[in-house]
């Protein structure tokens, strides 16, 4: 079978496309294909669901940071092997941002550029023929969107089913699969989305059972059939410039948000990973050329950071001769201070002066479009980065440290200072998707 591609979205956040997709990755891959995962979007999270489920990094594809070119040739090299591309869109599936048409972010962007036909998975709980009108409307919306076939959620009787699924069919759609209601196959949540995979209890058992559930209720021979032939550029794609020949990245509990598609790029130019856990107390080797500390979740384990002295010591020492770049959790870590939600003040590395805290969460979400005011580890002082923030923490005070660089929203606001820079430290919270060429 040559490479066939199928995007998995739905009308609105919570309708079930996670569920659906990481139990369709896990029965295709029990039947012998080889499956790949994509996810639109940026989004940490279910790209190590995927990874999980499949065996294989997934990347993220987001239209809005990255160009057509890095775009095709990330999704090229996810699906390096494999016979089926699943791409898990994000929230709706025409939700997005004010762009140029195939710029805005949106699930539908990716659908369009790659020719991936869409499986809607539409939530028909409190309706029934409606969910017909709801399918064509997402059908006849953007003729660049092919809607391929209807999987129906949460189900709730025999005559729930006959009604909704009359009213798609109606509409000139095909149902392939309804998923009736089944709490148990939820995966746990918290803040920023789903508990991460390394977090999450029994992973392996919980996919297998999604798996079986997805295989009772869905026509898989149908779903197969709804993707489409993909020719897809094998290229190198350049999406961030290594901060080093050499990197020392945390990698635990606490931080974990680092996007594989920037650590394929790294390790394609020929930079090799030192990952070490400030968790378990353990330093960055001094042998490396950059410490990178991820996003995650520090707030949850501020405690334990703060008495880590070998950490917090060894970091220090590294800081005086060489880049140390922190994002969003990375950055709460390399300031002064870090308040938990519950009102507790923990000591941090000190290697910047801003402090953090999680004592009144206000939620910051949002595109940057990001110029660094000086070199860094992110590159050299000018460079146009593209990304996003997403956290609840918020900055209690800043100090008196430089600004890493000047951030735009999507919406035309004008740019503002964002992150801190003293030294060779730098950090904000903002997460770097890809530079702009």
């Amino acid at each position: 079978m040559s490479l066939h591609g199928l995007l998995i979205a739905a009308p609105r956040s919570g309708g079930g496309k996670t569920t659906v997709t990481l139990g369709l990755m896990r029965a295709f891959r029990k039947r012998g294909l080889r499956v790949a995962g994509v996810k639109s979007g940026p989004d940490y999270i279910d790209p190590a669901f995927h990874r999980a489920a499949l065996g294989r990094d997934s990347f993220n594809l987001d239209s809005w940071a990255m160009d057509a070119a890095l775009l095709g040739g990330l999704a090229g090299r996810a699906a390096q092997g494999a016979n089926l591309l699943l791409a898990e869109g994000s929230m709706g599936l025409f939700d997005g941002v004010p762009a140029a048409l195939g710029r805005s972010g949106a699930s539908a962007d990716v659908a369009a550029a790659l020719g991936l036909p869409v499986l809607l998975v539409l939530d028909a709980s409190g309706q029934a023929q409606t969910a017909g009108a709801i399918a064509k409307g997402c059908a006849l919306f953007d003729n660049r969107v092919k809607i391929g076939g209807v999987m129906l959620n949460k189900i709730g009787s025999p005559r729930h089913l006959l009604l909704a699924k009359y009213g798609v069919e109606a509409a000139g759609l095909r149902v392939v699969g309804a998923l009736p209601k089944q709490a148990e196959i939820i995966l746990p949540e918290r803040h920023l989305g789903l508990v991460q995979a390394s977090e999450t209890a029994q992973l392996e058992a919980r996919l297998d059972v999604l798996a079986a559930f997805i295989e009772s209720h869905v026509d898989l021979d149908a779903v197969l059939a709804l993707a489409a032939p993909l020719a897809l550029p094998h290229v190198a794609p350049r999406a961030l410039t290594p901060p080093g020949q050499r990197i020392a990245i945390a990698r635990d509990d606490a931080f974990s948000f680092l996007y594989p598609h920037l650590l394929a790029d790294w390790r394609a130019r020929g930079a090799e990973f030192c990952f070490f856990s400030p968790l378990a107390d353990e330093p960055p080797e001094k042998n490396c050329d950059a410490v990178w500390l991820p996003g995650g979740y520090p707030e949850l384990h501020a405690g334990r950071l703060a008495g880590n002295s070998g950490f917090l010591g060894g970091l220090r020492q590294f800081a005086q001769l060489k880049p140390v770049h922190g994002e969003c959790g990375g950055y709460m870590v390399l300031g002064q201070s870090l308040t938990d939600a519950d009102g507790t003040t923990h000591a941090m590395a000190g290697l910047l002066s801003v402090e953090t805290s999680f004592a009144k969460r206000k939620m910051t979400l949002g595109y940057r479009d990001a110029t660094l005011l000086s070199d860094c580890a992110l590159g050299r002082q000018g460079q146009k980065l593209r990304g996003h923030e997403f956290h609840y923490a918020s900055i209690v005070a800043l100090g008196a440290d430089e600004p890493m660089a000047l951030a735009a929203d999507a919406y035309g606001g004008e740019p503002e200072s964002s992150g801190s820079r003293r030294g060779r430290v730098s950090g904000s919270f903002f997460h770097c998707i890809a530079e702009v060429s």
